[in-house]
């Protein structure tokens, strides 16, 4: 059995104690003719994710539906069909994608095994939510009636928090970050989400929303939970879609792009960076495209076409070329000067051409970043130095790194460690043996 989720989530907003609900199914249940006499324990039971019998589910959503002023389906209290995964499925209504969602991050919050090591989804099940964001129907009002009225004030609150949680993750890593986020998620964000506003607030809401859960998948795909950071992306992209700020989604695209680049899914990767640049348009940044088009260069040099791959980085190049400071939302402030550059180099890499991802390497190298991003940049200098069979300046190299790399919490800058001692241990040289020491002390330290 999986914990039920979705009637956890349901009665936190409730407001509603165990032994509360057990007394109001049994009140409900007098009224039908029904002797019933549940307790706290048999509340327990069905959280744990037995299924009450009989009746009792349609009283279950009677008693919260009348507590929260709506009414609530099978679904929505994780009682419909049997084996449902408790997720946003296609089509889904607003309000009920907000249950599910908020569901999702207290089962993250709590270390839920099923939520934490759900595996990622392939084939249709990954596509149908890019789908749906490109395709109508839109959200025609999303206004809601609450508890509590949602204001600028509080929306500014999000906007902030979306700032502070990417500045950490970039300081320390998506391990220890995660945390933070998913707890700000569930006491801050979710009541809003939940509470009441007009359509014009909400869309801001959504918005602010959205950008802060992709942080969440973010810090879930750098801790290496694919399935969870997968989920929280859709859901992002579900909350851009209600917000109507297309950029945002397609902002969250190419997160999905990384992520299946990073799975191997290159065909995939294409796809998506299609889907972004066509439907956002106008509205897509001279950052983002140049992001998109780079990534969708190192899928096509993953799959042997040379000829795509040069398409798209003179495409990157033509598109960073028009990147004005300012002129970009917050989130795609990761497209910072170098990123291009680091891209096309791993591009040229698999395509062969060492020179040219020589250039584009050392030019990232040179250009400033924050730790993070510079720890990948000299991860991939120090790989085409040994390719190179400069060893020297490659232990240079990867002693910066492994030095840049301390304090960071993230499993993807570990994979990057791994990768740059593997190839240092592999060149046979003496001069590399000093690094590849001063990588084992890092990795030796537990996440």
């Amino acid at each position: 059995m999986e914990p039920n989720s979705l009637l956890d989530a349901v009665l936190v907003e409730a407001g509603i104690s165990h032994a509360g609900l057990a007394a109001h199914i049994n009140e409900a249940g007098r009224a039908r003719g029904l002797t019933l006499r549940y307790e706290h324990t048999a509340v327990a039971r069905w959280l744990k994710g037995q299924r009450p019998r009989g009746q009792v589910p349609d009283l279950i959503c009677e008693v919260l539906g009348e507590r929260l002023h709506r009414a609530l389906t099978l679904d929505d209290i994780g009682l419909g069909r049997p084996g449902g995964t408790g997720l946003p499925g296609p089509g889904t209504p607003l309000a009920g994608f907000v249950d599910r969602a908020t569901a999702l991050w207290r089962s993250d919050q709590q270390q839920r095994p099923h939520v934490v090591r759900a595996p990622a989804l392939t084939g249709t099940p990954a596509v149908i939510p890019v789908w749906e964001w490109e395709n109508p129907p839109e959200d025609a009002d999303v206004s809601r009636d609450g508890r509590t009225r949602v204001s600028l004030a509080d929306i500014a609150t999000l906007r902030a928090a979306r700032a502070h949680y990417e500045q950490m993750y970039r300081k320390a890593g998506g391990i220890a970050t995660r945390g933070r986020v998913v707890g700000f998620l569930n006491a801050e964000t979710a009541p809003l989400l939940r509470g009441s506003y007009t359509d014009a607030t909400g869309r801001r809401l959504h918005r602010a929303a959205g950008a802060l859960v992709a942080i969440a998948g973010i810090c879930a795909y750098d801790s290496d939970a694919h399935g969870l950071a997968q989920r929280y992306f859709h859901q992002a992209l579900r909350l851009a879609k209600a917000s109507g700020d297309r950029g945002l989604g397609a902002y969250v695209i190419a997160l999905l792009v990384n992520q299946s680049l990073f799975m191997g899914e290159y065909r995939q990767a294409v796809a998506f960076a299609e889907s972004a640049l066509r439907a956002a348009g106008p509205h897509i940044t001279p950052a983002l495209a140049a992001d998109l088009h780079a990534m969708q260069a190192k899928a096509y040099a993953r799959l042997g076409d040379g000829v795509s791959a040069l398409s798209c980085i003179r495409r990157a190049e033509s598109a960073a070329e028009r990147i004005r400071l300012g002129q970009e939302p917050a989130e795609t402030g990761y497209v910072q000067p170098g990123l291009v550059n680091v891209q096309v180099a791993e591009a040229l890499l698999s395509l062969g051409d060492l020179e040219g991802a020589r250039e584009h390497a050392t030019a990232a190298v040179d250009t400033p970043a924050h730790d993070r991003g510079r720890v990948h940049r000299l991860a991939m200098l120090t790989h085409i130095e040994l390719r190179q069979g400069e060893a020297d300046r490659a232990v240079e190299t990867a002693v910066e790194m492994a030095e840049r790399a301390r304090g960071m919490e993230s499993q993807r800058l570990r994979d990057r460690l791994r990768a740059v001692r593997e190839h240092l241990v592999a060149s046979k040289c003496a001069a590399t043996a000093q690094a590849a020491e001063l990588i084992d002390g890092a990795l030796r330290v537990p996440l």
